[in-house]
């Protein structure tokens, strides 16, 4: 039971973060796609730095745990494709779909909908999938730890390499929509 309180109050936090930035709004994803407006994209940025570090810790003292899955190029590849297509034709990425939807915006709704008949055809579809576009490219269980000879490490490579992205992305990008 205590998880599942945790799993509801930490959904309505990350819900209430995610609005308040922004990231529910289509037009503001928009703007970030374009590079018209940095705010997005930062934050996004820095909830990867907070959640890399965030479960480094638990892992530290024994309460975090993983399920670390094999790095598949080919997978990367349809994945990737299919996950930026759909952002791109619906203006929300999973998480701010379902945050729109709580919001009462409609338009989600729908790109739930066909988010989870995309769900439920890769379901159909994953017996195909896994020997054609997995297996061949499957280079195994790698993390940022074994790249980088230690978790420590790791963490703090990739926490280096999203603030330089975060202050980069502040430097070259607008900061906000065009005021008219």
């Amino acid at each position: 039971m205590t998880e599942i309180v945790i799993g509801i109050l930490s959904g309505t936090v990350f819900g209430f973060v995610i609005q308040r930035v922004g990231a529910t709004d289509p037009e503001e994803m928009a703007l970030g796609h374009l590079m018209q407006d940095s705010r997005i994209p930062r934050f996004m940025l820095m909830a990867v730095i907070f959640a890399a570090i965030g479960l480094f810790a638990l892992q530290a003292v024994g309460v975090g745990r993983t399920t670390i899955l094999p790095l598949t190029i080919g997978g990367i590849l349809v994945g990737g494709t299919l996950f930026g297509l759909g952002w791109g034709l619906a203006g929300y990425c999973p998480g701010t779909c379902w945050a729109a939807v709580g919001e009462g915006r409609m338009d989600a709704v729908f790109a739930l909908i066909g988010g989870m008949a995309g769900t439920a055809a890769f379901a159909h579809l994953h017996a195909w999938i896994i020997p054609a576009v997995y297996a061949p490219t499957n280079l195994g269980q790698i993390t940022m730890g074994d790249l980088f000879g230690g978790q420590l490490t790791g963490l703090i490579v990739e926490v280096a390499f999203l603030t330089v992205a975060i202050w980069l992305i502040g430097r070259l990008w607008r900061h906000g929509p065009k005021t008219q």
